[in-house]
């Protein structure tokens, strides 16, 4: 269908000196003014200028890009965009949303944005913004599914199937390939046929399904975001996704956000708050949450206490973990939780007997790691691979830490990874604390597979 060119936009360009790439890069930098992101480039410049539609906020991100220049106030009906009056800039992505419909509002918006476009390992919420979103999500009652939703189009339990199956297929991408591999799947997916379904009519039953499936999705997109090294971008996927859980009351699903956003954190070197989220994931689903599914939130507030350095808590929490892991099989998990297996947990032992010095304990977990990691959670072999590798290099066997890093750098070429580019989740000054520590420590006995706690 051929369309008319945008003159307006043209002219103003014109008048302003403004080229395709300039105006594009002005936008950019508008938008990251509002704390927002967009991906704009010249040739989305050129399918402007040529007529092709444009994204209200985007619009009103061109019209102050161009009122700047020419120090005029501009609007995007000034630039010959039809119904694009602006709107307010997306500032409450970045807190906890009000209310379901601002939730639906921010995730949308939050799906036109690229990982690759945002400032890498860079984050945008402050203490008291997660602080206040994990007691707001503590404290919380379900919303309830919205009743004035139109009837044109009913959701059925196959609706909700599809999405569960092309969610478990996109987390095996993830964990194959990596968060940058197919990320813009996962987006138009999520925004072209998840999102409409929240706004149709369903059943009770068809609802409460139909929101769990779309937390699962929206938290693939989270994560991918935070593999990706866009931290801004997931951290308010994840706060989204927090505020999504609490509709139908999904408190697993919801601890399992709380998790990987201490996980998030605890890779960025901010161990209060990986402490903080991690407590609160495990408080938060104490009283609705499987066996299996407890042994991963308090496998993970292991990690961030060991980043911390606190030997006790640490112990405690792996204990706890174990105790919880060796009664997996006695309930009926949601089916996201199926990588959590007994690799998965020794996996994440072998994290922190590294990061609290204990090194003959992290090589032994993390040798065990890597012999039961299934070849197909490629991302998660790469990272034992990685810890193995430190800790021979920490336990002073040269020879063996450079064979496992070969490795896991030769399994690791196809992953889209940004965190497994850089080597994974402990910086190099917490490698060196480490070996302060193990230097530093009296004798005494190791853990063992039945008792997890530092010595």
């Amino acid at each position: 269908m051929s369309r008319d060119p945008n003159h307006q936009l043209a002219a103003v360009m014109a008048e302003a000196g403004a080229s395709n790439k300039g105006l594009a890069k002005r936008v950019r930098e508008v938008a990251q003014r509002h704390g927002d992101y967009v991906g704009t480039t010249h040739v989305a410049v050129q399918r402007w200028l040529d007529g092709g539609g444009i994204q209200r906020q985007t619009a009103a991100y061109v019209a102050e890009a161009l009122g700047d220049k020419l120090r005029r106030r501009m609007t995007p009906k000034d630039l010959g965009f039809p119904d694009t009056s602006p709107v307010p800039a997306p500032g409450y992505a970045m807190r906890y949303p009000d209310s379901p419909a601002e939730t639906l509002r921010v995730l949308e918006s939050l799906t036109h944005q690229r990982p690759e476009d945002g400032p890498v390992d860079e984050a945008s919420l402050s203490d008291s913004d997660v602080h206040s979103a994990a007691l707001l999500w503590l404290v919380s009652r379900p919303d309830g599914l919205p009743t004035d939703a139109p009837a044109t189009r009913r959701v059925g339990m196959r609706d909700v199937a599809a999405i569960r199956t092309a969610a478990g297929f996109f987390m095996q991408l993830d964990f194959q390939f990596g968060g940058g591999h197919a990320h813009k799947a996962f987006r138009h997916y999520f925004r072209e046929d998840v999102l409409p379904l929240l706004c149709a009519g369903y059943s009770a039953k068809v609802g409460k399904a139909l929101f769990q499936a779309a937390s699962e999705m929206s938290q693939l997109l989270a994560w991918s975001a935070y593999d990706s090294g866009n931290h801004a971008l997931s951290d308010r996927y994840m706060m989204s996704t927090l505020r999504l859980t609490q509709i139908t009351g999904d408190r697993v699903m919801g601890a399992r956000i709380l998790t990987n956003m201490s996980h998030q954190a605890n890779y960025q070197g901010q161990a209060p708050r990986a402490v903080v989220l991690a407590r609160a994931s495990v408080e938060g689903a104490r009283a609705t949450a499987t066996p299996r599914a407890m042994a991963l939130f308090c496998a993970h507030e292991a990690r961030a206490l060991s980043t911390s350095g606190d030997h006790q808590g640490a112990g405690r929490a792996m204990n706890e973990a174990e105790r919880h892991f060796e009664r997996a099989d006695s309930a009926v998990d949601p089916e996201w939780l199926s990588y959590m297996d007994e690799a998965e947990l020794i996996g994440e032992f072998c994290h922190c007997f590294r990061d609290l010095g204990q090194v003959p304990d992290a090589v032994r977990f993390a040798e065990r790691a890597v012999e039961l990691t299934d070849p197909k959670y490629a991302r998660t072999l790469g990272f034992c691979r990685m810890v193995l590798a430190q800790s021979q290099l920490l336990n002073g066997d040269l020879e063996a830490a450079v064979t496992t890093a070969g490795l896991a750098v030769e399994a690791g070429d196809a992953l889209q990874s940004a965190r497994r580019r850089r080597g994974g989740a402990v910086p190099a000054r917490q490698t060196r604390a480490a070996r302060q520590r193990h230097r530093a420590r009296p004798p005494g006995r190791s853990g063992s597979p039945g008792h997890c706690g530092p010595p």
